[in-house]
């Protein structure tokens, strides 16, 4: 009798292995689709709530599907399924088609109805000022390279929300506005970073962000690639930045 040379083994082995391949990636794809997308956080708007490097996963269940939930708008969906609207104070990935349908992290400041100004660098919503209390001062340097001195504080929203900013001063670009008045269908849009970010103050740019041009609410980081020689108080063991690993986003 002739003897078995293991050829057909290994065929089965391989073919196997491309079978759970295949299965990895098809649930990667359903749950990057429709659970949590993952997105990477490229730019210091967002500071101190996220910092650049951080990887996040962002809920498209928050706010229901459609044409935008999808990669490369491939699920023509004009209407919203599972339709819901974000609360003040949630942090939101959206995109805007006439900025050439970039992905865009900011925080839901205003609702439809609100007016939203800027007075000497303090936020007001509906005419009323928003608290902020100083936590402490931070010298840190940016991802560009640049020292910056910034201040840190914590605001808090009408209906409670808490965040921090940062405050480079009150008398900046975007610290001293006209009155705001957000449409029908639209939120009003801020970067935590108030010196550091262009957002919905800035009307001929990002302007009112349409509810149909939501992707989801940021909730939670994966991981990070943070540079931690900026000096930032974050834990970074052997420069792996941990404190970075796994926090639920406010």
């Amino acid at each position: 009798m002739a003897e078995e040379t293991g050829g057909s083994g290994k065929k089965s082995e391989g073919v196997a292995l491309l079978k759970d391949l295949g299965i990895i990636i098809l649930f990667y794809l359903l749950f990057t689709t429709f659970g949590w997308g993952s997105f990477h956080i490229p730019s210091g708007s967002m500071e101190p709530t996220l910092e650049v490097g951080d990887r996040i996963f962002v809920s498209k269940l928050a706010y229901g599907y459609n044409r935008y939930s999808f990669p490369f708008d491939s699920v023509p969906l004009e209407k919203r399924i599972f339709d819901d609207t974000p609360e003040r104070g949630d942090v939101v990935v959206f995109t805007l088609p006439y900025r050439d349908n970039a992905d865009f992290i900011k925080r839901v400041i205003g609702l439809p109805g609100d007016t939203v100004q800027m007075k000497d660098g303090r936020l007001y919503i509906n005419g009323i000022i928003v608290d902020r209390s100083f936590i402490r001062d931070v010298n840190y340097t940016n991802y560009e390279g640049f020292q910056r001195r910034v201040k840190e504080y914590e605001e808090t929203l009408p209906n409670g929300v808490k965040h921090r900013i940062y405050e480079e001063t009150d008398r900046g670009r975007y610290d001293k506005t006209d009155l705001y008045v957000v449409p029908s269908g639209h939120y009003f849009m801020m970067g935590d970073n108030r010196d550091g970010s262009a957002d919905s103050r800035v009307l001929n740019n990002m302007g009112y962000v349409k509810h149909e041009y939501l992707v989801g609410r940021a909730d939670i980081t994966t991981f990070s690639l943070y540079d931690c020689d900026q000096g930032k108080d974050i834990f970074c063991p052997l420069g792996v930045p941990l404190g970075r690993f796994f926090n639920i986003i406010r």
